[in-house]
């Protein structure tokens, strides 16, 4: 019935709704449905699909679910039928206790349009209480001589019940001497009252036993009963009366246990035992009692637990005077309870949307918030706030909600989560404040690109590198999260010595280390550049290139090249010259050699490796010039052998070795007469041109001598006739060692004599010179002729020595001499350690290049009387016709000029009158000395 008569209602409502026009707004909607207590679990309450405009499948989809704050839920969702149904026995008693009208109200949330429902659930009362007295026997003491129609209040009945199902009737069992009168209080509780209809009389019947009967309205009706026992006294005919009938008092709920409250105050004009009045609350024992004191003897009251206004903010107590004779008084005291703000605001966090994504729009819910403070009035009233700080702010919504939303653009990469602090205060004095934590994820997106830490990168690798090989490693950092914080690496498309650069070097796509996939050679190439690329994982992907420069350092993997002297290619073996007249120290040759490392790789060193006469030679460390060491002497072979060794700084360091053959002579004739057994001819033209060479030398030399003797004869006659010449003597300087420039197999000569004599008419003494001749453009032969100078066959006792002056000859040709740039040094770089004149500028080198030039051209030509035949030294092939000034590099520190004793400068000394040491001319001149 109750269910029909709810359904009558919600539709009656409904049409009420639609005619007034309101709008279906489910924020605003208040949905009411009424249902019967003691239903089984289970039981239909309402079809809340169909109120809620939606399916009953869709309630899942849509996340509809109820919530409720601080109790048991008593109802819940059936998503199958979309009804709402109980979730257990629901009580009403036990829910509202005596209130007419039994409402729960509770809200329904449709989370995915975030949207409330308020719901309200009337249950309705059923007769399942039967009345019910406090006690099961009532002692009521009535004195004899009380007057008819004195009352008696008498224990009333409880039915928790309401409505027609709650205490309605009371029924007292009949007798002759007492009757039932029921009286109401003014909140509607009724209770019963023994009326004395007929005098008492103790000696007739001193005890009375009486039934009193409690009974409801309900179908069925039920009731209770309680035993009455009248007992009869002697007479006392006052009762206690009290000050006021009903005493009313506030107090805090936050007073203290012990507080007295008021006290009751009733009077009794009887004496004695009779007038002595003791006091007790009439209901006993109750659960509202257990909160008060009563002093039985003074009336006081006073608090003996905590109050909660939020519990109860209303008592009501009944205290009950009774006199020594049995007479009673009743007076109520109503207590009301005043609110202080003695609780903290309550935040519930309904929903929580995280994480969240960074590119949300303005004002998207991130959580639904639940605001409660069980205080009333201003010390209820709740206030939310959040920091200032955070992207986000709070919009109030009903009944206690707030809605979080976003207020700015949020980055993820600046910020990945929120610690979010809900302040709830309330209206109170002083306010209460509470704090709700809950921290909030932001979701990345692919909004950022991979960003390497170097605007570009470089690295260096030596040479010949293994392949494979690790070359350098790059690092992109990519500020997302996940996949679209993945890097993936790879090389930018391009060539490099007309291959793809993926043929040089690859990448690990997921590490960034490169690695060499050849080997890389200095020689070809010193440096390589390329582009890195870096992706991320995102969608869509984002990229970002960085260049990297890789330089290859330098290894020593090439020994060093010698280019002078070049090895023959005739077949003839390449031949230096040097004088037995060379001083210590006399340039003899250079090594020039060059190495394609660089740096220290490429700075070289010379050293005398091997040596047919040890200490005869040195070699500079440096500049690779071939020097003598010491003079040369009679005993040293005509041939000499050195092998010199030309090492790098590199480490390891690399070495190349050359062998020189240097040849030694006093004069022309010697010379001639051991090439021979030095060297087999390489063809007939070598023959004839040996022929020729040693005619020419002859001719020279024959021209020279009748000079010579002429000079000598003139000078004789001259002593002759001044009888000076009482003793011979001559000082005969040696004719230096024949000096020769081969070109392919030796087929030029160049030789110039200079010879300067000095004879004093009217001396005692004469002194004849013949100076180290100057050369230019030849090769120095140190082979000796063997054969007896021409000079020596002058006759020493014919010239006085001692009275022969010194002539100073003439002063050298300075065109010759290089600058201090030009010297010679580590091929071609460094300056040497020995001293030496060089051409200084390139017209004075190209000019002798081209004098040596010329003679092998007349040689080639067979114009040359310096035939190529039988005998003639096989020199080192650097003057061919074929080395001419193209086909040579500009080597030009490394020219030197033979035929002078290690520079032209100490050429230069001689011609002041220094005779080179170890000179057969020496000897002779010191011989005669001694003989003088």
């Amino acid at each position: 019935m109750a269910a029909k008569t709810n359904r009558s209602n919600r539709t009656a409502l409904v049409l009420l709704c639609l005619v007034l026009g309101l709008s279906w707004e489910a924020e605003a909607r208040q949905i009411r449905y009424s249902v019967p207590e003691e239903l089984e679990k289970g039981s239909f309450v309402g079809n809340i699909s169909k109120d809620l405009g939606l399916e009953p499948r869709e309630l899942a989809e849509r996340g509809v679910r109820i919530i409720s704050r601080g109790r048991t839920q008593l109802f819940a969702l059936n998503p199958r039928s979309g009804s709402l149904v109980t979730a257990g026995r629901i009580d009403r008693e036990e829910l509202c206790a005596q209130s007419a009208q039994c409402l729960v109200n509770f809200n329904i949330l449709v989370e995915d349009r975030v949207k409330l429902f308020g719901i309200e659930i009337e249950v309705t009362d059923i007769n399942d209480n039967a009345p019910k007295f406090q006690a099961e026997n009532v002692d009521v003491k009535i004195n004899e001589n009380v007057a008819p129609g004195m009352r008696f209040p008498l224990l009333e009945a409880v039915d928790p019940d309401v409505g027609v199902n709650s205490l309605q009737s009371y029924q007292l069992s009949s007798n002759k001497h007492f009757s039932l009168a029921v009286q109401s209080h003014a909140y509607g509780v009724k209770y019963p009252e023994l009326v004395l209809e007929h005098a008492l009389d103790r000696e007739e019947e001193a005890v009375h036993h009486l039934v009193l009967t409690a009974m409801d309205g309900g179908n069925p009706l039920l009731s209770g009963t309680v035993l009455i026992s009248v007992t009869v006294f002697d007479a006392n005919d006052n009762a206690p009366v009290f000050t006021l009938p009903e005493y009313h008092v506030s107090v805090l709920e936050s007073l203290p246990v012990g507080t007295q409250l008021l006290t009751v105050t009733a009077t009794d004009r009887d004496e004695g035992v009779n007038g002595e009045v003791t006091y007790s609350f009439r209901k006993s024992p109750d659960t509202q009692l257990l909160k008060f004191q009563l002093n039985k003897n003074t009336g006081e009251i006073k608090l003996s637990a905590n109050l909660d206004y939020e519990e109860t903010d209303f008592y009501e107590l009944e205290i009950q005077a009774e006199d020594g004779g049995a007479y009673l008084a009743m007076a109520k005291v109503l207590i009301t309870v005043e609110d202080v703000n003695d609780n903290s605001p309550e935040v519930a966090i309904t929903s929580l949307f995280s994480p969240l994504m960074e590119n949300s729009p303005l004002g998207t819910v991130i959580a639904l918030l639940n605001v409660h403070d069980p205080d009333s009035g201003q010390n209820g009233q709740v206030t939310c706030s959040i920091s200032e700080t955070l992207p986000f702010k709070l919009e109030k919504s009903i009944d206690g909600y707030y809605r979080l939303v976003t207020h700015r653009t949020l980055d993820r990469e600046q910020v990945s989560s929120y610690n979010i602090t809900v302040m709830a205060t309330d209206g109170g004095n002083p306010p209460l404040l509470m704090e709700t934590h809950f921290t909030l994820q932001v979701a990345d997106i692919n909004d950022n690109p991979p960003t390497f830490s170097h605007i570009s990168y470089f690295t260096y690798i030596l040479e010949n590198n293994p392949r494979g090989a690790s070359i350098f490693s790059v690092t992109a950092h990519d500020p997302d999260s996940l996949e679209n914080a993945q890097v993936i690496y790879s090389l930018a498309e391009d060539t490099f010595q007309e291959a793809p650069l993926s043929s040089y070097i690859s990448i690990n796509s997921d590490t960034g280390v490169l690695y060499a996939l050849r080997s890389f050679d200095y020689e070809q190439f010193r440096d390589l550049q390329i582009q890195v690329i870096a992706t991320d994982s995102g969608d869509p992907p984002l990229s970002s290139n960085v260049s990297l420069s890789i330089f290859v350092l330098d290894q020593n993997d090439n020994t060093p090249e010698i280019l002078y002297p070049a090895l023959p290619t005739d077949g003839s073996t390449g031949m230096e010259l040097a004088p037995r007249s060379a001083e210590p120290g006399y340039l003899v040759t250079k090594v020039v050699a060059v190495d394609r490392d660089s740096g220290q790789n490429a700075w070289l060193s010379y050293r005398l490796l091997k040596a047919s006469e040890p200490g005869l030679f040195a070699v500079g460390l440096h500049t690779g010039e071939v020097r003598t060491a010491r003079a040369l002497l009679d005993r040293d072979a005509l041939k000499q052998s050195l092998v010199v060794a030309v090492q790098d700084h590199g480490q390891p360091p690399l070495s190349a070795t050359v062998t020189l053959t240097v040849a030694v002579a006093d004069n022309i004739p010697a010379v001639l007469a051991d090439l021979g057994s030095i060297r087999t001819p390489a063809d007939p033209d070598d023959s004839d041109l040996t022929l020729y060479l040693v005619v020419a030398v002859a001719a020279v030399s024959c021209v020279f001598l009748a000079f010579v003797i002429v000079l000598l004869a003139l000078r004789l006659r001259r002593w002759h006739a001044s009888r000076l010449l009482q003793a011979s003597g001559g000082g005969l300087v040696g004719v230096p060692a024949s000096h020769f420039v081969g070109v392919d197999g030796v087929r030029a000569f160049l030789q110039t004599y200079s010879h300067e004599v000095s004879l004093t008419a009217d001396s005692r003494k004469s002194h004849v010179i013949f100076p180290q001749p100057n050369y230019a453009d030849t090769l120095i032969s140190q082979e000796s002729c063997g054969k007896k100078d021409p000079l020596s066959l002058l006759d020493d006792s014919k010239f006085p020595v001692e009275d022969t002056p010194l002539v100073p000859q003439a002063p050298p040709n300075t065109d010759w001499r290089f600058s201090q740039a030009q010297r010679p040094g580590t091929s071609g770089s460094q300056n040497g350690d020995e001293t030496g004149t060089w051409p200084n500028n390139q017209f004075d080198t190209e000019m002798l290049q081209a004098m040596i030039l010329a003679s092998a051209s007349e040689a080639a030509d067979g114009s040359s009387t310096l035939g190529g035949g039988a005998g003639t030294m096989g020199l080192s092939a650097r003057y061919g016709p074929q080395f001419t000034l193209q086909h040579v590099p500009d080597y030009r520190q490394n020219v030197y000029i033979p035929g002078s004793n290690a520079t032209l400068t100490s050429a230069a000394g001689k011609r002041d009158g220094k005779a080179p040491a170890g000179g057969n001319g020496n000897k002779k001149k010191s011989g005669k000395k001694e003989k003088k």
